[in-house]
């Protein structure tokens, strides 16, 4: 990662590197939000989905692959400022923390500098989130839809309580990046560094980048999902649903289904981590190199 790339460079390379990600990864997010949301099966039901797998099949059945990508239009409206804002917060995070230019950054400081980062992006994240995930949880086939699209579905959540409809759940949302964050710039940082020899060759740069940003989003997620679920429940819960919020959530969560379901979901958020990941960084990396050889000095 470019250490004296411009405010401008980070922006549009991390903005392009976004963009990646949510085409690799959003079929397999659309899953993870439909195992976790589901509805807990009563004594002698049958749960709605038995796995990944079987949520991946009936969504394909009643819905064909567009399916999978419901929701999708949420996160690309915003993900060029959310990744463009994360990275140049991460920039910024270790400019703050270097006492010099040539300082080289422990580990801990490169998860602090991850960390703040995930502050920046919370006021576009969490709105997101809220509509991509009421969006996926809509059933397809003859069930009537009660948002036709991400307008539509922003539109209402306004007029039934406001803004503080549509940011519900911010809370939840920053306990999840904020750590998540710090995790996920160390690791790629860390990865890259082991990979990486000084005369390494432009190709083992790519694979290096690859492996790096797979990795980086393996442990975003293994730090951020209990904090995800509880999240994707309460943002798509009806209003009154948990009036003290992810508390309420928690509680519920662990009276019901006990402390293995703050990692429901996690077979397609793996599945999804590495190849999503992977396609930020190398998409991030790329747009660096093609904008410091078409615009040296922006």
């Amino acid at each position: 990662m470019s250490e004296n790339s411009s405010p401008i460079k980070y922006f549009l390379s991390g903005g392009f590197g976004g963009v990646c990600t949510v085409l690799a990864g959003h079929p397999m997010d659309t899953v993870k939000v439909r195992l976790q949301t589901m509805p807990v099966p009563q004594s002698g039901e049958i749960a709605m989905y038995a796995g990944t797998y079987d949520c991946f099949k009936k969504t394909i059945q009643k819905e064909g692959f567009r399916g999978l990508y419901k929701g999708m239009s949420a996160p690309l409206t915003g993900v060029a400022p959310i990744f463009a804002i994360s990275f140049f917060g991460f920039g910024l995070g270790k400019k703050l923390i270097k006492r010099d230019e040539d300082q080289v950054l422990s580990k801990v400081e490169l998860f602090a500098a991850g960390a703040f980062s995930g502050i920046f992006t919370t006021s576009i994240m969490a709105p997101g989130e809220r509509i991509k995930c009421l969006l996926q949880i809509q059933q397809g086939g003859n069930v009537p839809q009660k948002y036709t699209g991400m307008v539509d579905c922003a539109r209402q959540l306004y007029a039934e309580g406001g803004m503080r409809s549509i940011y519900k759940g911010s809370v939840a949302t920053i306990l999840r990046d904020v750590p998540a964050s710090g995790m996920y710039f160390m690791t790629y940082e860390w990865v890259k560094e082991v990979l990486v020899p000084q005369d390494a060759s432009a190709k083992l740069k790519m694979m290096a980048t690859i492996v790096a940003g797979g990795c980086a989003g393996i442990a975003n997620w293994l730090v951020g999902m209990p904090a995800d679920v509880l999240k994707s429940r309460l943002q798509t819960a009806p209003e009154g649903t948990y009036p003290n919020g992810m508390r309420d959530v928690f509680r519920q969560l662990m009276e019901r289904e006990g402390p293995t379901a703050l990692y429901k979901g996690v077979t397609p958020v793996m599945l999804r981590a590495f190849p999503a990941n992977a396609a930020c960084f190398v998409g991030f990396e790329l747009a660096v190199n093609f904008l410091n050889w078409v615009a040296p000095n922006l």
